[in-house]
């Protein structure tokens, strides 16, 4: 069958490379794509990822067998309900479920009601009430968020009183994330090592995939502003199968449960943002869709066939379909623009790539997340560019593969962390 991919970055490549693997697949399509995606489909650039309608009329034209919804974005604002009340099969949840994801304060309450682990919180439309639970808790650090998607930014750690304020204005009074930061969210600040787990869910059946760890902050050592994500290693050494195990019992299955008792069944990919702390794990965050960029690593890892998997969740039969894990690790290594994640330039040359976007001679594999192809050349488009992922018997092995391959690379302005994976025991040699 023909498929038909929505977005544009390096978690949609990803997606594209492994469902092209399936024996029943066709013709792949994405909307809108980039340009090192375009090796890999057919890209249609007039239609942008949150353009429902067009997603549906392109849908209907190509008559594809599914369109995979991959952003969080058009998963709000409620595009597989318009696929499929046009009679197109659409993997991803409907509007009313992806909203665990569209609203922190939903996510919190559903958790609240149904006893799943996660920190204390209460949540504010207000400065006032907001500044004086604040000061009646005196508790820092404080954990400030944006009730609506912002890109994955809408997160403030405050240190002190003064940070909280100044976060807490930011958001009700200067409009920092506009009408996704009109109520806010003030959490109880958790310590403990994060961790990203991407599930498939038919609505019954919950089929975790390896486990993963993001490096949100763009400088070395976890330093400086929070960006969508600079690198990703898989699995993740801080989920044991100890806790593992304790977060089917009391988070995974839970959570579908509590979804289907509000009436909200969720079928598609359902990311769990955890944090362990002292060996229990908690809801740090919820997301309705893949992550970005954990599936850059989570899918090479995994051995299945990914778009039997998508199916399965529609038809209910995700029991059925045989997922496993390769043995080893993965790393991926964000290359991002100069000055992100604030002001970045683009249009840049990027050297180092063959024509079809990958690295000539490597086994690394090259995500594109802000790409375009002009002239023969590929330029940047983007704030994060490409993402350079590479396999290994051991997370040692993986990380120096990914950065021996992202060398190869360059562009004006080019930059990325140089520690992945260390905080998780990755060997640099040194």
């Amino acid at each position: 069958m023909d498929i038909l991919v929505i977005g544009g970055g390096g978690r949609e490549h990803a997606i594209i490379r492994k469902i092209k693997e399936s024996p029943l697949c066709g013709t792949v399509h994405c909307a809108p794509g980039n340009g090192g995606i375009a090796a890999d489909a057919v890209c249609h650039p007039e239609v942008k990822a949150t353009d429902i309608e067009g997603a549906v009329r392109l849908a209907k034209e190509l008559k594809v067998g599914l369109v995979v919804v991959a952003p969080d974005d058009p998963l709000v604002l409620g595009m597989v309900d318009a696929l499929e009340e046009a009679g197109i099969p659409a993997f991803g949840p409907r509007r009313n479920a992806a909203v665990i994801e569209g609203s922190k304060a939903f996510a919190k309450d559903l958790m609240r009601r149904y006893r799943i682990p996660t920190a204390g919180y209460e949540v504010f439309t207000e400065v006032e009430p907001a500044l004086a639970y604040l000061r009646k808790k005196n508790a820092y650090p404080a954990v400030i968020k944006a009730d609506g998607l912002a890109l994955g930014k809408g997160v403030i750690i405050a240190k002190d009183e003064r940070e909280a304020e100044e976060a807490v204005r930011s958001m009700l009074e200067g409009g920092k994330f506009g009408d996704s930061g009109r109520r806010i969210v003030i959490e109880d600040f958790l310590s403990g090592p994060e961790v990203s787990v991407l599930a498939l869910t038919d609505g019954n059946v919950v089929r975790p995939l390896v486990s993963s760890m993001d490096h949100k902050r763009a400088c070395d050592n976890d330093e400086g502003l929070n960006t969508g994500g600079m690198g990703t290693i898989a699995p993740n050494p801080a989920y044991t199968d100890e806790v593992a195990a304790k977060a089917m019992e009391r988070i995974f299955v839970p959570t579908i449960r509590a979804m289907n008792s509000e009436g909200r069944p969720f079928y598609g990919c359902l990311y769990f943002g955890l944090m362990v702390v002292d060996g229990e794990p908690y809801v740090i965050e919820y997301n309705c869709r893949f992550g970005d960029p954990e599936t850059q690593v989570v899918l090479p890892m995994l051995e299945g066939d990914l778009l039997r998997a998508m199916l399965a969740t529609r038809e209910g039969t995700l029991s059925s379909v045989p997922l496993h894990t390769h043995r080893g690790a993965a790393a991926c290594v964000v290359l991002a623009s100069g000055g992100y994640p604030v002001k970045y330039e683009t249009g840049k040359e990027i050297r180092g790539l063959d024509e079809n976007g990958q690295i000539a001679g490597s086994e690394a594999t090259v995500y594109h997340a802000g790409t375009k192809r002009e002239g023969g050349k590929y330029l940047t488009s983007g704030g994060r560019v490409l993402g350079v992922t590479s396999r290994g018997e051991t997370l040692s092995a993986a990380v120096a593969a990914a950065y021996r391959a992202a060398k190869e690379i360059s562009f004006d302005g080019m930059h990325y962390r140089r520690d992945i994976g260390r905080k998780a025991g990755a060997s640099y040699g040194d």
